[in-house]
């Protein structure tokens, strides 16, 4: 089992978490247009990926040896995008162009568009399929590397997830790690009201899935997951993190009105004020 991470580097981890959110509320309110609610619900996951775990080097994007990350859920691509920036597989300054008809940032992750996207997603459903076959794919070039992805728990209402799960347990994929960002909310409501797919950790089990259950703002947690997901042999493992939609500012918390609603010029610079008094705390 590795090592667990220390107290400072805990630390330097939520400060990227944090510049992250606030990178997402600055390029959402920019463009006008987006999913605030499941990226900022998502932050600590794919930090704790991209600055703690994932082999990748924004220096050679396309490096045969690299591990693998497929946005699922890839309306919430403002995360992704904010990460990478942070990681240095583009400038900053680029997040600002959300969205634009000539940007690289589309309203979606494309992977023929940006360094450091692995998979072009968007349709809700599809993004485990890919991750799977990455992580086939893997195996049959011997290669030890390793392939994350990210669903939201709303999309969990798609058949196709439930395809692919058969498919990675069938194929004994255990290079694959997969997290379900459980929010709890979708664009219509909370999920147990729209088509609950719940109970989620006991239908992952269910499929032959290793499972962990975690709360997905805590760092250590996170890395602790990624840590015995590597150790399961002969199956994928889901890690369920229970988190936030909104996490980060205090008026888009556990509201579904900000799956896909952008902030005024000024709601975003209460929301800014906000992550800044955090990042100081």
């Amino acid at each position: 089992m590795a090592e667990k991470l220390t107290q400072e580097q805990v630390s330097q981890l939520e400060k990227y978490a944090q510049s992250i959110r606030y990178s997402i509320v600055q390029m959402v309110t920019e463009a006008q247009s987006g999913h605030p609610g499941g990226s900022l619900s998502a932050a600590d996951i794919l930090t704790t990926l991209y600055f703690a775990e994932m082999n990748v080097n924004p220096s050679d994007p396309q490096a045969v040896a690299r591990d693998r990350f497929v946005l699922s859920k890839g309306h919430a691509a403002p995360v992704l995008y904010a990460t990478l920036a942070e990681k240095g597989f583009f400038p900053k300054e680029e997040l600002l162009t959300l969205r634009r008809i000539d940007s690289r940032l589309q309203g979606h992750p494309s992977m023929k568009n940006l360094p450091g996207i692995d998979m072009s997603t968007g349709s809700l459903g599809q993004g485990l399929s890919a991750a799977a076959g990455l992580a086939l794919a893997a195996r049959l070039d011997n290669s030890a590397s390793r392939v994350y992805t990210v669903l939201g728990d709303g999309e969990l209402e798609e058949g196709m997830v439930w395809e692919a799960a058969m498919f990675a347990a069938h194929y004994k994929l255990d290079n694959l790690t997969a997290f379900v960002d459980f929010n709890g909310l979708q664009i219509d409501g909370p999920i147990s009201e729209v088509l609950s797919p719940l109970p989620i950790p006991e239908k992952w089990a269910a499929f032959n899935w290793h499972v962990i259950k975690i709360d997905g703002h805590d760092i250590q947690a996170i890395y602790d997951a990624i840590q015995t997901a590597k150790t399961i042999k002969g199956k994928p493992t889901m890690i369920v993190a229970q988190t936030i939609k909104g996490k980060g500012v205090c008026q888009m918390e556990n509201i579904a009105d900000w799956h896909g609603k952008a902030p005024s010029r000024e709601q975003c610079e209460l929301f800014l004020s906000q992550l800044n008094e955090l990042e100081t705390q």
